[in-house]
């Protein structure tokens, strides 16, 4: 019998680097909106406001997004 090779992380067009799991990016945008979400709920529900909870979504889906963008951009190793 022929002796089978572990698989291997897909690699993004010869560069050597593993592309992106999209369930990281998926976790990081809903981590992000739930807990600035639920920070901004206990904000409104302290100060007795009604618009902290909309700002927290926003700040989180923001957050999740730069986290995401941050993690799997494309590194430059051309340097001249």
């Amino acid at each position: 019998m022929a002796q089978q090779k572990p698989p291997t992380a897909h690699t993004d067009k010869g560069s050597g680097e593993p592309q992106g799991d999209p369930w990281h990016a998926f976790g990081y945008i809903t981590s992000g909106v739930f807990v600035y979400g639920a920070l901004g709920w206990g904000l409104d529900r302290w100060l007795g406001t009604s618009y902290l909870v909309a700002i927290g979504i926003l700040l989180g889906a923001v957050f999740g997004i730069y986290m995401t963008w941050a993690r799997f951009r494309p590194t430059s190793t051309d340097q001249k």
